[in-house]
């Protein structure tokens, strides 16, 4: 809990939020500065929910039952084109209009950013973000509701996250009004209301089922905005540098714009994302504020690394995993996070893959024939393996699939403490860690 009369950082005061050196700044926000986005939200997609919900009472189609898992966004669109709801005409318009501050140009460079580095953004994907953003209470709290997390669907939820990530880099029609990648955030922004409408219903019946005075609205603005921050700030200031990858300044900056205009479709407020120093500072003031790992951290973080292990195609150890938890998130937030130490052989391996990494990022990106031809090369590789047979086996449409119940809790902490299940859980990302020629090399590491 804050303490109010803690006295307020001084600018250059260093400060260590697990490992992670950052210092102050009149950019950055404390704790109680940051407070108040944990009752706001995005009303406007909420009250799109309300009305498709009373459209369907007048037309006698009400559903029944825990939730709808229909999709949303073609329900949304036919209303906005009979243009017969004044709420719904307002979401469309807000959501295919583009906003002034967006260049095109430099849109298109930030997704080529993603593709390469895009080894090394889905492997931070995968630890520092699933895994060491499991530290974050509150979000703990709300996915731990929905079950999503639970080692059963662990799998799906994952690949359709990547999905979501690889359509809005895809190409610059894809995140364009229109375009899957655009669809996707849309959708998204759909499904958030759907799961926060959800939770707070049950709340009303139930008022020990989810504090929202501790917590905060689910899925609120800050929330939505630490996400969109988890792709691109926390991708560039600290899943990267753990692996020795370091962006140039325009690189980091194209990176910031891309993921502004997501959020800008997913209704997240995107002022934080002006600049890139404003992006690292509120990253920086979110992380300190935010990673207090709680036992059900510690229940999904596992969990994460338990549907990882000994899946295709690389078959990589727990021990192999534990080592890359560590590596990449520091030894004292895995302790939090009661995740196991790992051998000196798993440290080993690890190692070895950073330094392919750094060799393959630095190398490439400095020729820029091999820096066309990778991106080229990763955009169809990591689609083949999201999309594939091993993967979702098609496109997901981000369906309320994960419904918040009463027992989710329960029933994930059961999972949680339980044997292995690997063999029902998540195909690890290591799929895609490996760039071109290196497949066989870092199979040999993985065993």
């Amino acid at each position: 809990m804050s303490n109010t009369a803690e006295q307020r950082p001084v600018n250059g005061e260093l400060h260590d939020c697990w490992g992670y050196k950052f210092r102050w700044t009149d950019l950055h926000q404390t704790e109680e500065d940051l407070k108040p986005l944990l009752y706001t939200y995005d009303s406007l997609g909420s009250e799109v929910l309300e009305r498709i919900q009373k459209h369907k009472v007048a037309n006698g189609k009400a559903t029944t039952g825990p939730a709808s898992r229909e999709d949303l966004f073609t329900t949304v669109k036919a209303l906005a084109l009979s243009g017969e709801d004044e709420v719904i005409n307002k979401f469309w318009h807000e959501v295919n209009t583009i906003p002034d501050w967006v260049d095109w140009d430099q849109i298109k460079r930030g997704q080529d950013v993603f593709y390469r580095y895009g080894e090394a953004f889905l492997i931070g994907g995968t630890f520092s973000s699933l895994v060491a953003g499991m530290g974050a209470a509150r979000i703990a709290e709300t996915l731990a509701r929905t079950g999503g997390f639970a080692p059963k669907v662990g799998r799906k939820r994952m690949f359709e996250t990547t999905q979501h990530l690889l359509n809005v880099t895809k190409t610059l029609e894809s995140i364009q009004p229109g375009g899957q990648g655009w669809l996707d955030s849309v959708r998204v922004r759909l499904l958030h209301a759907s799961v926060r409408g959800r939770i707070l219903g049950m709340v009303k019946t139930r008022p020990s089922y989810y504090d929202v005075e501790s917590f905060g609205v689910p899925i609120n603005d800050q929330d939505t905005i630490a996400t969109i921050a988890t792709y691109s700030s926390q991708a560039l200031w600290l899943a990267l540098p753990s692996q020795g990858i370091y962006l140039k300044q325009q690189e980091i900056e194209d990176y910031i714009q891309l993921w502004r205009l997501v959020g800008y479709y997913m209704g997240t407020p995107t002022d934080v994302f002006k600049t890139a120093e404003s992006s690292k500072a509120y990253f920086d003031s979110v992380l300190k504020a935010d990673v207090k790992p709680t036992e059900i951290s510690k229940v999904l973080a596992n969990n994460i690394i338990t549907s990882l292990t000994d899946q295709p195609p690389h078959y990589p150890s727990k021990d192999f995993l534990h080592a890359q938890s560590r590596v990449y998130n520091g030894e004292d937030l895995c302790d939090a996070l009661a995740i196991p130490n790992a051998s000196y052989l798993g440290y080993l391996k690890v190692y070895l893959q950073v330094g392919l990494l750094m060799t393959v990022a630095y190398l490439f990106r400095s020729f820029s024939f091999l820096d066309k031809w990778r991106i080229q090369y990763n955009k169809k590789s990591f689609w083949e393996v999201i999309t594939g047979e091993h993967g979702l086996g098609g496109e997901t449409k981000f369906k309320m699939q994960y419904v918040p119940e009463y027992d989710a809790i329960s029933k994930l902490e059961k999972v949680g403490s339980g044997a292995s299940v690997a063999t029902k859980n998540v195909i690890t990302m290591l799929a895609v860690v490996i760039p071109m020629g290196a497949v066989g090399a870092m199979y040999a590491f993985a065993k």
